[in-house]
This record gives structure tokens, sequence and C-alpha cells, in this order.
């Protein structure tokens, strides 16, 4: 087929691409360090694609606007964190793996929505908790990351986990979106042949769909970077935890 039958071939309704428009802007803007639009980005293609064959279609966007982010983040990224998580998060790709490839496209939905809800939960008792120390306990790392590469797996839904971890941590915005850059970054190339081989959600068709996209995460990208500039430490907590809240509510009643 050539690359306007491919096109055509999604049979996309002018809302449905005005809408993935959005999603792809949005990811853009959470690459940039706008932490907790994701889930909203997560519902809106699934609406249009389904839960499972989104995952794939959202990859390459996320490991573009993840390139972005590491170089543009670099010095601020924490590399004990990351070389704490990593190891976990592996393990709980392949988990998500094995899972995700098993079960049913409603499971999958009803699992996405379980994984937000809870998520949603453990944040605001995290950020509202009266003690302002930071966990060091070895369970709660390899726990966060086992659950962070599960769900990266699953539907792309790792950011409500990560954001538990790093506010947990009391991480200044910019080492929270250097360090979330460079860890995402690594796990989401690491999944990528998975979604081709095992998957099969990331094809040639998929491909040519996310040239299309990939110019608009760009954009939403550095507008990010400009927005994030003016955000303070504490607007930045507030806005993470009000913004995953509100996806999650979205996932679970749609």
């Amino acid at each position: 087929m050539t690359y306007l039958e491919i096109l055509q071939s999604y049979h996309l309704t002018t809302l449905q691409w005005i809408s993935i428009g959005i999603a792809v802007f949005l990811l853009g803007l959470s690459k940039s360090g706008i932490k907790g639009i994701g889930i909203i980005i997560v519902v809106i293609m699934a609406f249009v694609f389904g839960e499972k064959a989104s995952t794939g279609i959202l990859l390459p966007q996320l490991i573009c606007a993840d390139v972005f982010a590491v170089i543009y983040y670099n010095r601020h990224a924490q590399w004990a964190y990351i070389k704490k998580l990593i190891p976990w998060m592996i393990i709980g790709v392949l988990v998500g793996v094995w899972v995700g490839n098993d079960i049913s496209e409603l499971l999958f939905k009803r699992l996405m929505a379980v994984i937000i809800i809870v998520s949603v939960s453990i944040m605001f008792f995290i950020e509202n908790r009266k003690s302002k120390s930071i966990p060091t306990n070895k369970l709660f790392s390899s726990g966060t990351g086992f659950l962070t590469g599960f769900t990266t797996m699953i539907g792309n839904l790792a950011g409500p986990i990560s954001n538990i971890y790093f506010l947990a941590m009391r991480f200044p915005k910019n080492q929270f979106i250097g360090t979330a850059a460079w860890l995402f970054f690594i796990i989401n190339v690491f999944k990528l042949p998975f979604h081709i081989f095992v998957w099969k959600t990331v094809t040639k068709e998929s491909l040519v769909l996310n040239s299309v996209l990939i110019p608009i995460v760009i954009v939403g990208f550095f507008l990010g970077v400009y927005i994030v500039r003016f955000i303070s430490n504490i607007n930045y907590r507030r806005f993470i935890l009000l913004v995953t809240a509100l996806g999650g509510i979205i996932m679970l009643f749609r």
C-alpha cells in the first residue's frame, strides 16, 4: 500500500484525528516535564485505537520525545536512583509482556483502570502525610521499580507509579524531570522489540501513522519546556497530583 492508503486504512474520522492530535501534543508537553497528563493521553488513544493497539502506536512517539528530554534535562538526572530502579523495571516489563500477551481486551482495560486509581490514591496519601522523611526501604524502591516496568508495558501507565516514587524522594522539579527522562528512555527502548516481535503492536502501518504525529509531539515538547520554567516546585507537585487524579477518574468511568 502507498503512504496515503496506509493512513486511510485506519478509517479515522475528523474528530478522531483532532483527538489524536491533542493527545500527542499533550505527550510532548508531558515529556517536557509537565507530568501527570500521561493518563489523559493513554485514555484518548485507547478510545480511538483500543487499549492494547494504542500502546504500540504511542511507543515510537514516547521514544522520540524521550530523546529530546534526555538531551535537554541530562544534567539534572540522578543516576543513583536510575541504577536502583532499572533492574526491577526490566523484570516488570518481562512480566508485563507475558501477562499482556494472554489477557483479553476487556481485562486489559480493567487492569489499566485499577492501576491508575490505586496509583492516584497512593500519591495523595504520600503527598498529604505529616512526615516529610524520605523512604529508604529497599522494598519501596524495588516494588516501585517492578510496578513501573509492569505498568509501562501493560499500557504506558508507568507515570503515576514513578511519580509516587519521585514525589516521595522530594525531588526538586528539574531533578524529577531529568531522572524520569533517562529512566523512561532506557525502558522504552527496551520495550520496543517486544512490541514488534511478540505483541506485534508496532508495525509498518503504525510507523507511518507515527510519521504524521511525531512533529506535533516535538512542538508540544518545546512549548512545555517554556511553560515548565514558570512553575514553582510546590505548584509543580500539586499539578501532578491534580491531573493524575483527573485521568484516573476518566479511565474508571469510560
